[in-house]
């Protein structure tokens, strides 16, 4: 379990270095990549989780709270082969990517560190380690992370009964697709950690011109997720799909 544990950390540890990373190279003043656009963000969160696929595959590459927590409701015995789907275990997991996510994140303001020392609006900079909505309003900007999560963990259940075993691949691309479809309104965070981490992250670093971490909004990105993958999994396994 302690090798399960590090998979997980450093794999949510890379995907939020890498997935920071490239919001940070979008919108903090004076970057190489500045102002390139939604879809750069997208495509840079695919790869930040192919590669922390890769990095976690001695855990399954959960690398998200709402993936083990859909996995679990499947019904399935194993979080990864000779994992056993337990509470305990569920809790190794889910702290192995808070923890990892937090780590990330601060990787993330050490590489742009001059940037982030630029004068730009706190909401700007708090924007590198979480999502927010363009138009606030907690009832629908939590049915959004719901919705969205849900198509993640219900491909990440049923996907290995498809012909293609693509993988982290496949993984990667479902993310990218989910940030163009469905990431307009809160930033898509369908992942508890990958939000929560990363703000704890903001909250404690010394950011030059931080202002708030907007705990106020921080539920939602955490619960909606949660209950997407939730009802991912639950449905798969209503169907009898479950890979």
């Amino acid at each position: 379990m302690g090798q399960v544990f590090l998979s997980e950390f450093l794999g949510t540890a890379v995907l939020l270095l890498l997935g920071a990373g490239v919001v940070a190279n979008v919108i903090l003043p004076k970057t190489k990549g500045f102002a390139g656009g939604t879809l750069m963000i997208n495509f840079g969160w695919g790869l930040a989780v192919f590669a922390g696929v890769y990095v976690a595959f001695k855990s399954g590459a959960h690398l998200n709270p709402a993936v083990t927590l859909g996995i679990w409701a499947a019904g399935k015995d194993e979080f990864a082969p000779g994992v056993e789907v337990s509470a305990a275990n569920g809790f190794l997991y889910i702290t192995a990517q808070m923890a990892g996510a937090a780590l990330g994140a601060a990787l993330a303001y050490l590489a742009y560190k001059k940037h982030f020392d630029e004068d730009a609006d706190p909401a700007v900079k708090l924007g590198v380690f979480s999502t927010g909505p363009e138009l606030r309003s907690y009832g629908w900007n939590f049915v959004t992370e719901v919705i969205a999560t849900f198509v993640l963990v219900f491909w990440v259940v049923v996907s290995g009964n498809t012909p293609a075993q693509i993988g982290p691949l496949g993984v990667a691309l479902v993310v990218v697709g989910i940030g163009a479809s469905l990431g307009g309104p809160t930033g898509y965070a369908i992942n508890p950690a990958r939000d929560l981490g990363p703000r704890i992250a903001h909250a404690l670093l010394p950011i030059k011109g931080k202002g708030s971490s907007d705990w106020s909004y921080a539920w939602v990105p955490v619960l909606g997720p949660a209950v997407g993958g939730i009802l991912g999994g639950l449905l798969a396994a209503g169907l009898g799909w479950v890979a």
